[in-house]
């Protein structure tokens, strides 16, 4: 069965001017289930996550300050939020989320999580509307409790995952793979293990045949046990912080071609949902609602 974890933005309060980014979440949720492509019984809550998996990854410092809300002006502003209780609390429900989601794959082949893929967090630094970084966590996590040799980090989002790179550099067991717009935010890029730079309105495509060559020779060679895929809809042409030029059949067929391969070739993959920034929501929520259905359709 699909395992999705899903933490209700209208469960908690959400710092003022911060709600409509977030409404994705419910509303995702809310047309699967009113599609059919799930029921509510595929949904479940995470607890927030244990102080020894968010420290083995996260500096204590920065755990000390978020915890207390003592980070200084300047770190706040960095985050992009307004730092309140409920956001702490909120981000540390969904690191448990992609934990959750990860040892679902281990079982099922596939886990989803309705929200995560904060890949600008560093180990001591918020940045870029992300807190804590889940994907390093869930892939420590495993490591950690030898669940996972070789970890595969597809990130896919229109910036590049530059806390995670920071995160994972020098550990042979991740390898960060990020395909993002080269003109894009962050301005200061850290060096993944595989970087792919796209030029302004790179379209379906070139995109595509991009992916495809890169990712069939990175699975090939590096024979990973467990993928954890960024799915970023911001490569959207609606988007609006995006530069690519991407159809939502464009970002579907994407994430046919991730999911296809974890497939065929057997390897768990977590997935992460990422951005998504159009100015109409039912473009966001759509080209995400996709790749939940692919998971459907292609796993279940």
């Amino acid at each position: 069965m699909l395992q999705i974890a899903y933490h209700p933005v209208y469960n908690h309060p959400v710092p003022e001017g911060h709600r409509f980014p977030m409404l994705k979440y419910d509303l995702i949720a809310e047309q699967l289930v009113y599609e059919g492509t799930i029921t509510e019984s595929n949904l479940t809550t995470p607890v927030r996550i244990a102080s020894e998996d968010l420290l083995r990854s996260q500096d204590a410092t920065y755990v000390h300050k978020l915890n207390t809300l003592s980070l200084s002006p300047s770190e706040i502003r960095k985050t992009g939020f307004e730092l309140t209780a409920e956001l702490v609390y909120r981000e540390e429900v969904i690191m448990q989320g992609t934990i959750d989601s990860a040892l679902h794959a281990l079982k099922h082949g596939i886990g989803m999580n309705i929200a995560g893929g904060t890949h600008h967090a560093y180990k001591e630094h918020g940045e870029g509307f992300c807190l804590y970084n889940d994907i390093i966590l869930a892939a420590d996590y495993l490591l950690a409790n030898k669940l996972a040799h070789q970890v595969l980090v597809v990130d896919l989002d229109v910036h590049q995952g530059n806390g995670t790179a920071k995160m994972a550099e020098g550990n042979t067991q991740i390898f960060t793979f990020s395909m993002h717009g080269a003109s894009n935010y962050p301005a200061h890029k850290e060096q993944s293990d595989l970087d792919i730079g796209l030029p302004d309105k790179t379209g379906d495509k070139a995109y595509l045949n991009l992916l495809e060559e890169n990712l069939s020779r990175l699975i090939d060679t590096l024979q990973p046990d467990h993928i954890f895929f960024q799915s970023g809809v911001d490569v959207l042409e609606t988007d609006k912080l995006g530069k690519l030029s991407l159809s939502r059949e464009g970002c579907k067929n994407r994430d046919r071609m991730v999911l296809d391969r974890c497939k065929k070739y057997k390897i768990p993959v977590t997935i992460s949902l990422g951005g998504g920034y159009s100015e109409k929501i039912i473009d966001i929520v759509e080209a995400h609602c996709n790749t939940f259905r692919l998971a459907q359709e292609l796993y279940f």
